[in-house]
C-alpha cells in the first residue's frame, strides 16, 4: 500500500513519468533541451527528487535523472536482488531510450558512484552501448574501507538488518539525514518529510536491509571498479563536499592515489548533499565540468 506523499512531492512525480524496465516501473524524469544528454544518477537511501534544484538551474540542457529500482517512486518488489549491476543494466537501457545514441554525460552521487564505476568498466571492456562524454563523481564512498558509514547504514548491514528497517522511524531517519549536512546549511524540515515520505511510498523503508548490499559489492567489485577509475581513458572528475561525515575526505585521498591526475573542485563548507545544500554553487561547477569534458 502506497503512504501519503507531500505535495512536493506529488508536483515532481506529475512532472515525471513512469517507464517499464525488465517488468518493474521506474519513476523517470526527462528535460528534452541541447546535448550531450545529462544521466543523474541518485544515491542511498535518496531518489532523483534530489536533484530537483540543480533541474531549475539548468533550463535548455537534456537531462535524464531517474529512480532506481527500490528507492524513490519506482517500484519497491519485496524478492528482488538489489545488485548495482542491475541499476547499471537499467541505467544503460535509459540513457539509450533518452539519449537518441548521442554521448551521455553521467553526473552520479553516493551508490550512484558504484554504478557509474561499473559503466566505465563495460566502457573499458568495449561492453557499453552508448557513448561516453564524461563522468563526474561526488561524495561516494567508493573505497568503502576508507569512508564512515552511518549508525542506520551499519544497523541495517548488520545480522539485524531486516529488524532494524521494519522498526526505523521518521525521528530516526530525520536524525540520521540530517547528520550528513553541514552545519552551515543544514537539512531542511521540508527536505526531510519529503524523502522520509519518498522512503516510506509503497513500504521501502521495509527494503533497507536489502538496499544497503551496494555496500557490500563495493569489496567484492573493488578491482573491477577501482581499476576502472585508474583506467578509463575519457574525461573523469570529481567533487566534494569536505564536511561530509560519511563519503569522508580519506575516501578522495585514496582515489587520488589511485589516480592522481583527477580534477577535483573542493566544497570545504559542504557536506554529503552539495547538490542540496547549494545548488547555485554545484550547479556552476557541473557546467564547468562539463565544459571542460566537451572541449577535450
Amino acid at each position: 500500500m502506497s503512504q501519503k506523499i507531500t505535495e512536493r512531492v506529488e508536483d515532481w512525480r506529475l512532472k515525471g513519468k513512469q517507464e517499464d524496465f525488465r517488468g518493474h516501473s521506474i519513476h523517470v524524469f526527462y528535460q528534452d533541451g541541447e546535448g550531450p544528454l545529462l544521466v543523474l544518477l541518485h544515491g542511498f537511501p535518496t531518489s532523483s527528487y534530489d536533484w530537483r534544484e540543480l533541474i531549475k538551474r539548468s533550463p535548455g540542457r537534456a537531462i535524464l535523472a531517474f529512480d532506481f529500482l527500490g528507492f524513490g517512486l519506482s517500484d519497491k518488489p519485496r524478492d528482488h536482488s538489489y545488485t548495482l549491476s542491475w541499476q547499471a543494466d537499467l541505467t544503460e537501457e535509459l540513457a539509450c531510450r533518452y539519449g537518441k545514441g548521442g554521448p551521455v554525460y553521467i553526473c552520479a552521487h553516493d551508490l550512484g558512484t558504484s554504478v557509474a564505476t561499473e559503466l566505465l568498466a563495460r566502457n573499458l571492456a568495449d561492453e557499453l552501448s552508448f557513448e561516453m562524454a564524461g563522468v563526474l563523481l561526488f561524495n561516494g564512498s567508493i573505497l568503502i574501507e576508507r569512508s564512515n558509514p552511518t549508525l542506520a547504514q551499519k544497523l541495517l548491514r548488520g545480522p539485524l538488518g531486516p529488524l532494524a528497517a521494519r522498526f526505523a522511524n521518521e525521528a530516526f531517519f530525520r536524525r540520521q539525514f540530517a547528520s550528513v549536512f553541514s552545519k552551515g546549511h543544514p537539512l531542511s524540515d521540508e527536505d526531510a518529510a519529503d524523502n522520509w515520505a519518498l522512503m516510506t511510498y509503497n513500504e521501502g523503508n521495509r527494503l533497507g536491509h536489502k538496499l544497503v548490499s551496494y555496500m557490500d559489492e563495493r569489496v567484492i567489485y573493488a578491482d573491477r571498479w577501482h581499476g576502472a577509475v585508474t583506467n578509463w581513458g575519457g574525461d573523469l572528475r570529481l567533487l566534494w563536499g569536505l564536511e561530509d561525515p560519511v563519503a569522508v575526505t580519506e575516501v578522495l585521498d585514496g582515489l587520488l592515489e589511485l589516480r592522481p591526475d583527477l580534477p577535483v573542485v573542493r566544497f570545504p563548507d559542504l557536506g554529503h548533499y552539495p547538490q542540496i545544500e547549494d545548488p547555485d554553487r554545484f550547479a556552476d561547477a557541473l557546467n564547468e565540468s562539463m565544459t571542460r569534458s566537451l572541449s577535450r
